[in-house]
């Protein structure tokens, strides 16, 4: 179980392979090479990346 980097809630949901979801603030994250990745879901479905709002400490997993 991890913190969401944006609203630090623990809030957050496995939705497929390394694949999470966070239910309090509706983003969704993917974690490749102890990294995590960012994005937001838009109205048609597609993901925009918010990765440059965090730091690189910020975005670091470890298990």
């Amino acid at each position: 179980m991890f913190k969401c980097p944006n609203c630090k809630s623990i809030d957050v949901g496995k939705i497929g392979v390394n694949q999470y979801y966070c239910w309090n603030c509706f983003i969704e994250m993917t974690i490749s090479k102890g990294q995590i990745n960012t994005h937001q879901v838009e109205e048609d479905g597609t993901l925009s990346s918010l990765d440059d709002l965090f730091s690189d400490d910020e975005r670091t997993i470890n298990f």
